[in-house]
């Protein structure tokens, strides 16, 4: 249907489907003093190298470039656990997996404890989760939920709704397009008196990449450049790196080479640059409806009146490997993993087009919201608020170190177990899972982390000096021990 201001909207929908789906409450009238709305959009797996603003040289993203000339990149958004349900509970609730129980993917978001939407409702927001919810419990402190089951379907997806757990209904589409619609809908019937949190989360472009028709049509004969680092060959580097199979010469399966298998006669570099090109191409269709719907929700935002009014986020839960040394997939702690994308625009606040490189994390983002809706933020909240920094103004004790723990092994990938730490320019990782290795990276010399260093006499004081502040983040964050009980090694997690 086409999309029209919120009050002609509400003037036709009657008693139609959308309207006998969403709460009484979106329809009262409350006073109270104008907080923003808080629109957070989030895909699943947008590496910040997909996006033309960040640089990227393999896709163009035109309204996410266009989002972020309205607001502030940043470039140094990091995960604090590279894969997807560990990353969405630490956004939830401002806390690391250690402390809001979901270490892995394997583990069921425990729904009971304090969350962004649950401390924003008594202050008057209306809250949605739309999309991608993947914690497997029932989404809770939400007054309207329609989340897709597990990853969801590219086609025709099926939806949970609010009602009898888990209450299933089927639209049919493509699933970027369906989210976007129910988020404009959710918008467009909200009580305009009273300020939302809509949190629309979008399956794409997560594997197995099942691309729209009319966007392959763009990218199936396009020749994809090829990173510097993808015929890594690891010397140097720890066995649980060497040792994961997320490679794409061993590991790749046809169901994301858009189900085609490579010709007999290819082996080598060449059956990798085959299979990057296939890869690719479905990777970046998925994200150039991503982006095409991002342009749909910004012209609603200022057709609707919403816009001025409305802070706007765009992210994803983690970053991804674009055969950056010779991988796909996430969870290790190199850049193109940990690094989120995060552009964010409120008109009048944020200054345009800014560019920020100050280190933030997920667990920001909760006491960031918070913040900007005037409302305490809780003691045990790690996280910290960067509202400042969106207004221009970094605090002198900001932090210059960022802690991060990545629990899921044995799983899918054979990615063992790490935590490290990472400052401006160094990086120290040190693998435990059926390791004990060590990998320490100087960013500013080694930008694409290709020697470790972790053995060079010239850096063994500096390295010494890092495990100290490693084991005092630890000691901040309240991470009693390197290896949680909770984890079971015999389990294995398809993502």
């Amino acid at each position: 249907m086409e999309i029209k201001t919120r009050r002609d909207f509400i003037k036709t929908l009657g008693a139609g489907a959308v309207a006998a789906s969403l709460p009484s409450w979106i329809y009262s009238c409350a006073p109270g003093k104008k907080k923003p709305n808080i629109l957070f959009i989030m895909s699943d797996d947008h590496a910040a190298h997909a996006i033309s603003c960040y640089g990227s040289q393999v896709n163009q993203t035109p309204q996410l470039d266009r989002l972020a000339s309205e607001g502030m990149r940043f470039d140094n958004c990091f995960c604090t656990n590279g894969i997807c349900a560990p990353s969405r509970a630490s956004i939830l609730t401002g806390k690391y997996n250690h402390l809001n129980g979901m270490l892995d993917n394997k583990l069921e978001f425990d729904g009971s404890q304090q969350t962004l939407p649950k401390l924003l409702k008594p202050a008057g927001y209306q809250t949605a989760m739309i999309g991608k919810w993947h914690l497997k419990s029932e989404p809770t402190g939400f007054d309207y939920y329609k989340v897709v089951p597990d990853q969801g379907k590219y086609f025709d997806p099926l939806f949970r709704v609010k009602g009898s757990w888990p209450d299933t209904i089927e639209e049919k589409g493509y699933v970027t397009d369906i989210i976007t619609d129910e988020a404009i809908r959710f918008m467009q019937a909200a009580n305009p008196e009273k300020p939302f949190l809509l949190m629309c989360h979008h399956k794409a472009p997560h594997r197995p990449w099942m691309p729209d028709p009319k966007h392959w049509e763009q990218f199936k004969d396009r020749e994809i450049p090829e990173p510097p680092t993808l015929f890594d060959n690891y010397a140097g580097k720890t066995e649980a790196v060497k040792n994961a199979e997320m490679t794409l010469e061993r590991h790749m399966h046809p169901m994301d080479t858009g189900g085609l298998t490579a010709p007999e006669n290819l082996s080598g570099q060449d059956l990798v640059r085959w299979r990057y090109q296939h890869y690719m191409r479905n990777y970046l269709a998925c994200i150039a409806s991503i982006d095409d719907n991002i342009g749909r929700i910004l012209d609603f935002l200022k057709t609707s009146g919403l816009e001025e009014n409305t802070i706007v986020v765009y992210t994803s839960d983690q970053g991804f490997f674009l055969g950056d040394h010779g991988w796909f997939d996430k969870r290790f702690m190199y850049e193109e993993s940990l690094r989120m994308p995060l552009i964010i625009r409120y008109p009048g606040v944020v200054p345009k087009g800014q560019v920020n490189e100050d280190m933030v994390l997920n667990v920001d983002f909760a006491p960031t919201f918070l913040d900007f809706a005037n409302v305490a933020i809780p003691e045990d909240i790690q996280g910290e608020s960067f509202r400042k920094i969106l207004r221009g103004r970094t605090s002198k004790n900001w932090r210059q170190s960022a802690y991060y723990h990545y629990y899921e092994y044995p799983a899918w990938h054979m990615v063992d177990a790490h935590y490290g730490i990472r400052t401006n320019r160094y990086k120290l990782v040190h693998y435990y899972g059926y390791t004990d290795e060590w990998e320490f990276f100087d960013l500013q010399e080694d930008p694409r982390e290709m020697d470790n260093c972790y053995n060079s006499p010239d850096y063994q004081n500096l390295i010494r000096q890092l495990k100290e502040d490693l084991y005092d983040l630890q000691k901040k964050y309240k991470v009693e021990k390197p290896v949680p009980k909770q984890i079971e090694k015999s389990e294995i997690s398809l993502f």
